[in-house]
């Protein structure tokens, strides 16, 4: 899944492509690189983010959909608000990522009303509030049962579990300990029976692993740095079992998962 941030604001990329025309490019320039899905959003949930207004968004997003309307590639929104996804639906959008797995008014409704996908995530907290001090018994064990029971709310309104993917939340309300534990666990989170999303790619807890902002040894793009963690981190999210990586550098990790394949393939691949 290849992320194209049309906010201005965006941690990774610093508002690169929320002019139209250039996120239109780059939906096919990652098309190019080898995605399956394209994922966009049009408003940024960084830690501390602060919320955008319904006008704001559809602002942002509506055009490029638009732009983007005989593009070959399903188009997934990532969004919260219920407004958003039903004018996402109505132009053809075959995914909703959101953040709030479902749970603002409506929302189950209109996905519901719809054949549209759906990815559920888990948070703690909001984006306002999620990293000031994140806390779990079991994170694992916790996640695992609100997606369950999220998947049972979706499954009560009448979305089949075959439009149903399942995204533990890296990053969104979580310690580096927490997603470390997660990543680990990420088996248990397949034990539900629905495909799994692993979104590592340029967050921090990258950084904090690995040190890379405290010895930058050239300038270089802010986050840049943070490309070996973010693919390395795709690779062990699909070893463990994720179906689906949402990834910025889509180039690289494609190649680095087509190595990957060809070691892992039973029986191995024809040389």
């Amino acid at each position: 899944m290849g992320i194209v941030n049309l906010t201005p604001d965006s941690f990774s990329n610093g508002g690169r492509y929320a002019d139209i025309e250039r996120a239109i490019a780059h939906a096919h320039r990652l098309l190019g690189d080898g995605a399956d899905i394209l994922d966009l959003g049009a408003e940024s949930t960084r830690p501390g983010a602060a919320p955008v207004s319904l006008e704001d968004e559809l602002g942002r997003l509506m055009p490029v959909l638009a732009g983007l309307r005989d593009f070959p590639m399903p188009i997934s929104i990532d969004t919260y608000k219920p407004e958003v996804m039903e004018e996402a639906i109505r132009v053809g959008a075959a995914m909703i990522n959101d953040i709030n797995a479902l749970r603002a008014p409506r929302a189950i409704d209109i996905v519901a009303d719809s054949d549209t996908g759906v990815c559920v995530m888990h948070m703690q907290g909001t984006p306002q509030t999620m990293q000031q001090d994140p806390r779990y018994g079991d994170v694992v064990a916790e996640v695992k049962q609100f997606l369950a029971d999220r998947v049972a709310a979706l499954e009560d309104a009448g979305i089949g579990r075959e439009r149903i993917v399942l995204d533990p939340g890296f990053g969104f309300g979580k310690t580096k300990a927490h997603n470390l534990a997660l990543l680990r666990g990420l088996g248990e989170l397949g034990a539900l029976g629905l495909p799994v999303l692993a979104g590592l790619s340029r967050k921090s807890v990258l950084a904090k692993l690995t040190q890379c902002e405290d010895r930058k040894s050239a300038p270089q793009p802010e986050y840049e740095d943070r490309v070996p963690a973010s693919i390395a981190a795709a690779l062990l999210a699909v070893f463990k079992g994720a179906r689906i990586v949402r990834v910025h550098d889509v180039k690289a990790t494609c190649d680095a998962l087509a190595v990957y394949s060809a070691v892992m393939a039973e029986p191995p691949l024809a040389v």
